[in-house]
Parts: structure tokens; C-alpha cells; sequence
């Protein structure tokens, strides 16, 4: 049987009560997962259902509002502080699980519910125990896991603990969805997942969002870009993102295309190495590091590029090259992971091996070097965003997704039965494969 086979018919399922965990929901925007959660919130209740999220707070942010739909509960901070940081980043992670734990408690409290959702590790001890002292069905979307993005290495202790977490709280969960189908085999053959335990769900966007107006993009020309092209990066300034061999192909490109300029928005504890790599490279005058760039801003800069590049080494779906799609941006991508199955080379735009700047700069040089191509290919991929990833086609399969859990409970979740989770030497990718 296909693992998505016992999916139910999207157009059957009835509306749902769900009850939504995520660390990160507007204003707290950390990564993509907030925009990812806020978006699917939004899309459930405009198709009918009523959906809770229970989030992290932040300071103005109300504890209690209803926005677009939905109700927000946030869970303040107790007045024990762990900071935010890789060093402490399990004590906080408990902390905070405490403090979301009785909050999601006293918002379950004011209405019943059908489905628990949850958002990753970061908040599997609540979604473990509110869905086990309310008997409901937990579902989990893994949008990333901790083998990964170490390219299947876990080489220190809080590595291996959250491997732990994530294995366990996918075994918890009553149906698992990933972003892509590079993401499930990933999943699948990590955890040790049953067939048919695992649904792909991609992610979605909002191409109108992304559709900036003519004239901020011209303005955002003026401002970044130089004689030549201008070439984007937009993300996480994180090792997997493989920014530095976008910075180590600069001067290939550089030599080809005079007046060439690099624009990288975004901001992660990499960016002073990468800083540190474009100084020693002298590209102070051709590469600019511009730091967060918000909602309105990003889509005119990716708009006003000829080519915006995602390099990463690890990437379980690729939001960004939908963003940049929907924003118009030529694309030149890694054909690794989820952007391997969004990109089809040379129709919605062009690939090159990971972790290697010389076929990077090769394939941007393809772009910047035919400006119809490029733009040929922008606009099927910004067509191919609109009729494949809108959010009311995803929140209509995840909606088919809780409704098939509730009919399949997992036998793990009675509590009798405790998968030991053993972490093997070696690559686990490798291994899982």
C-alpha cells in the first residue's frame, strides 16, 4: 500500500477543533516555522475549522487574541530565565515546555478539542502530555531533524538528546507530516516509522504576499545593486545553509561580470565567519550583509534580483525558493533534499551540486549571462507556485490528515509500549538509507 494511501478524501473530512503548539507564532519569528504555523492557522479556520494555537510570548504581545481567525493563547515566561542560546538550549527548551504546558491546559479547558498539532521537538513534552491527558489524536510536523542538519552526525551530547526527543515524539505521534518526499524517506528510515505513519504535506505560500510593487523593487534596485548584476541570498546565516561557498563563488562571477554586487539578508551565529571569508576574499565592495530584512522589504529585494541563490547542504523543503518565486526572482538552487523536488532545471530554474562554488557560480553565470532565460524561467515558476502551493489546497490536506488520525489511532500512544532510541556510529543518514 502507498504510504498516503489511508489519507481520506480532502473534500469529506468535517471541520476540526485543533489545538496548534509551535514555538515560534507572530510576533515571535525566528525562522520559517512561525510564518509556516501563522499561515496553515489561517488557511484551517478560513476552511471551517477552529483552531487554537498555543505559542511562546512576547513582550506587547497580548496573552489572550483572536486574529484572522484565530485564537492565539501565548505562554508567558516563568520567572526562572534559562537564555536562548546552543549551550543552554535544553534547559530552556524544558522551561519552556512547563510554562506552554499550563497554558495549553487552561486553553483546552474552555473547549473540547479533536486533534493536538505540534511543531517539532521544541515542544514535544507538551504535545506528548496534553494528548495523552485529553485522549486526542497527536499529529507532528517535522520540519527539519537533528541528523540533518549535521548531515547525519550527532557529535555531542545536546546533538543526540534531541535526536532522542524527535524519535520519540514521532513514535508518540498518531500520523507524522513532512514538507517533502525527501523529508519522509528521511523521517521513515531515521525513526523507524511504521508505512503509512508518514504523510507529505508541502509547505505553502501566499504568492500575493510576495508580489511586490514595481516601485519598491525599482527602489530596491537603486539602493543594493551596482553596474552589473545583482545576485540574493535570503535565510538563516547557519552552516547547512551553505552561504559560504555563495561568498567562495563571488569571485569567479566577479572576473565574468563586472560591477556584479551580492546582497545577503539574514542573520545566524555564521555570519561573522562569513564576513570574515568575504574579507579575506576582498569582496568588501562587492558582497553586503544587510541583517533581517521584514515582510515588506524581502519580497521588493528578491524582486529586484537577477538571481537569487539557495545554496544549502541541507534542506528538507526550500521555503525561501518559493518566496523568491512567487517574488520573481531567476532561482539557482542545490539539487539537495526538498528544493531538488521544487526546481525542475531549466523550466523553473537552474541547479548545481551542493557544496561546490564552482558549479554554483556556473549555474548563475547561466542566469545572469541570458537575461530571456532567466526570465522565462521566473515566470513558470512563479506560475507553478501559484497552482501548486496555495494555502487552501495545504490546509485541506492537513485537515484529511487529522481526520484520518482520529481514525487510526497508534498503539504507542497507550503508553505500554516505549521505543528504546539507539544512536549507532556513523552517519545516520547513511545508515537510515
Amino acid at each position: 500500500m502507498p504510504p498516503n494511501a489511508q489519507v481520506l478524501d480532502i473534500h469529506t473530512v468535517r471541520p476540526q477543533r485543533v489545538l496548534l503548539l509551535s514555538w515560534e507564532y507572530p510576533p515571535v519569528m525566528v525562522g520559517g516555522l512561525g510564518r509556516h504555523v501563522h499561515a496553515l492557522s489561517v488557511a484551517l479556520a478560513a476552511a471551517g475549522h477552529d483552531v487554537t494555537v498555543v505559542t511562546r510570548h512576547a513582550d506587547g504581545a497580548a496573552l489572550t487574541e483572536y486574529v484572522d481567525g484565530v485564537r492565539v493563547v501565548r505562554a508567558p515566561e516563568d520567572p526562572v530565565r534559562f537564555p536562548l542560546a546552543t549551550g543552554s538550549l535544553l534547559a530552556w527548551t524544558m522551561a519552556f515546555n512547563h510554562t506552554l504546558l499550563r497554558t495549553a491546559l487552561r486553553a483546552a479547558g474552555s473547549g473540547g478539542y479533536d486533534v493536538v498539532h505540534a511543531h517539532d521537538w521544541l515542544v514535544a513534552h507538551t504535545a506528548v502530555t496534553l494528548a495523552d491527558h485529553l485522549d486526542l489524536p497527536l499529529v507532528t510536523t517535522i520540519h527539519a531533524t537533528e541528523a540533518g542538519r549535521h548531515q547525519g552526525w550527532l557529535p555531542d551530547e545536546t546533538n543526540r538528546a534531541i535526536h532522542s526527543v524527535e524519535h520519540w515524539l514521532a513514535h508518540e505521534s498518531d500520523r507524522v507530516i513532512v514538507c517533502s518526499g525527501y523529508m519522509r524517506d528521511e523521517v521513515s528510515g531515521l525513526f523507524s516509522l511504521p508505512a503509512g505513519r508518514v504523510t507529505v504535506v508541502p509547505n505553502g505560500v501566499d504568492d500575493r504576499a510576495w508580489r511586490a510593487r514595481p516601485h519598491a523593487v525599482a527602489s530596491a534596485r537603486r539602493r543594493y545593486a551596482g553596474a552589473g548584476p545583482l545576485i540574493g541570498y535570503a535565510g538563516r546565516l547557519v552552516y547547512e545553509k551553505g552561504v559560504q561557498h555563495l561568498v567562495g563563488a563571488v569571485p569567479r562571477l566577479r572576473d565574468r561580470h563586472p560591477g556584479l554586487r551580492v546582497l545577503i539578508a539574514g542573520d545566524g551565529p555564521y555570519r561573522a565567519q562569513l564576513q570574515e571569508q568575504a574579507d579575506r576574499l576582498r569582496l568588501e565592495q562587492t558582497v553586503r550583509f544587510v541583517g533581517f530584512l521584514n515582510e515588506t522589504q524581502l519580497p521588493a529585494v528578491l524582486g529586484a534580483t537577477d538571481a537569487t541563490v539557495v545554496p544549502s547542504l541541507y534542506e528538507p523543503f526550500g521555503m525561501i525558493a518559493l518566496e523568491a518565486a512567487a517574488a520573481g526572482a531567476p532561482l539557482a538552487v542545490s539539487a539537495t533534499g526538498g528544493l531538488a523536488e521544487i526546481i525542475e532545471p531549466g523550466v523553473t530554474g537552474v541547479t548545481f551540486p551542493h557544496s561546490d562554488p564552482d558549479a554554483l557560480a556556473g549555474a548563475v553565470d547561466t542566469l545572469i549571462g541570458d537575461e530571456y532565460f532567466a526570465r522565462r524561467v521566473a515566470r513558470q515558476a512563479r506560475s507553478m507556485v501559484t497552482e501548486r502551493y496555495g494555502w487552501s489546497s495545504i490546509a485541506a490536506r492537513t485537515g484529511s490528515v487529522y481526520a484520518d488520525a482520529a481514525h487510526t489511532r497508534s498503539p504507542e500512544r497507550t503508553g505500554i509500549t516505549r521505543p528504546q532510541v539507539v544512536i549507532p556510529d556513523g552517519n545516520l543518514l547513511a545508515l537510515a538509507g
